[in-house]
């Protein structure tokens, strides 16, 4: 019984590499995204509610603003690559839990549109913003970026408040 585990193991295994290896372009923007998703979804948990009206200058997004501004261009950002209009809902927000709300579902939203891009789909322009034309891996790679650098905001905000940002903390 052991055997026939460990073969049907190594078996989905060689399957995932071998879907992989013909589409490496899209499963490393997948892989990419995957990380930037962590970070940034233990980030707004790890904020308090009460601070997500928290501002790092007046001039400034507050952490609730950032949040929500994640959820509505990814939302946008996913749909343009597959070919669809989306419109984020987490304008006018305020609460965690509200923001936190629209920001898992544009993750849902854009985890369907990266698991099922190809390099060959991704290949396929699109235009970006109305005026951009991009490819689509190079719309979900923007998404990623956009991601990252308001990830690297979130953690301004999180350490003025005394947190650890999710990137930071020890490995458990």
């Amino acid at each position: 019984m052991t055997r026939i585990c460990t073969l049907t193991f190594l078996g989905a295994l060689l399957g995932a590499v071998a879907v992989q290896a013909q589409n490496p372009f899209s499963a490393d923007a997948k892989t990419q995204y995957n990380m930037i998703k962590n970070s940034v979804s233990k980030a707004a948990e790890e904020m308090g509610d009460a601070d997500y009206s928290f501002k790092a200058s007046s001039t400034e997004r507050t952490y609730g603003e950032i949040v929500g501004h994640i959820a509505d261009v990814q939302m946008g950002l996913c749909g343009t690559a597959k070919g669809e209009q989306k419109k984020g809902e987490a304008a006018g927000k305020t609460s965690k839990a509200d923001l936190v709300a629209a920001l898992q579902a544009s993750f849902d939203y854009c985890d369907g549109v990266y698991n099922s891009m190809t390099d060959a789909d991704g290949a396929a322009k699109v235009k970006m913003f109305g005026r951009l034309e991009m490819t689509k891996l190079g719309v979900l790679n923007f998404n990623t970026e956009h991601d990252n650098e308001m990830y690297g905001q979130m953690v301004v905000y999180l350490r003025l408040k005394g947190e650890v940002p999710p990137s930071s903390q020890r490995r458990k």
